[in-house]
């Protein structure tokens, strides 16, 4: 991980490489043009990409969900180009998503995973991403997915918005 990656807001010009990057990651699962051009449209800030030089290697994808008191988000995606694995590039996006969610007030973050990616649930492990439940037959191949979350740190009042430090008394 001595390679310094440059993590920014996705833009028209990356959805070739991050179409790339998908196939590579995902196969015959990969998400298609449209809906990445719809997640650069609704997803805003929240849609990055690590980048090394000017070479696009890996994107994240997180929403926030509309309408739920504590401000839940989702990872709806991450995929690193196989020349870039094990580099630091996971690394930069989750730790910029994570920032840009707290900075908006999420109180937690939620993801799916394939139980058979051993690699992305150490990954996420690591980030202290906890089991929520097995869920059979998740995925369009039959396989079960891992529902994971994690606990931002953030204080949340009745009406959902964060509160501030706790006052000396």
């Amino acid at each position: 991980m001595n390679q310094r990656f440059v993590v920014r807001r996705v833009g028209r010009r990356d959805l070739d490489r991050i179409l790339e990057i998908e196939a590579a990651s995902f196969g015959a699962d990969a998400y298609d043009r449209n809906l990445f051009a719809e997640y650069t449209h609704k997803c805003g800030g929240l849609f990055l990409v690590a980048e090394l030089g000017t070479k696009v290697c890996a994107y994240s994808i997180a929403a926030i969900s509309p309408g739920r008191p504590g401000k839940r988000a989702e990872l709806i995606s991450m995929a690193v180009a196989p020349a870039f694995r094990r580099k630091g590039a996971a690394s930069a996006l989750m730790d910029s998503t994570l920032r840009r969610l707290r900075r908006r007030g999420v109180a937690r973050i939620a993801l799916m995973v394939k139980v058979t990616n051993q690699r992305a649930r150490d990954f996420y492990a690591k980030y202290g991403f906890r089991k929520l439940r097995r869920v059979a037959g998740y995925y369009e191949d039959g396989a079960d997915g891992l529902s994971l979350a994690k606990d931002l740190g953030q204080k949340v009042g009745q009406a959902g918005y964060p509160l501030g430090p706790p006052a000396n008394s």
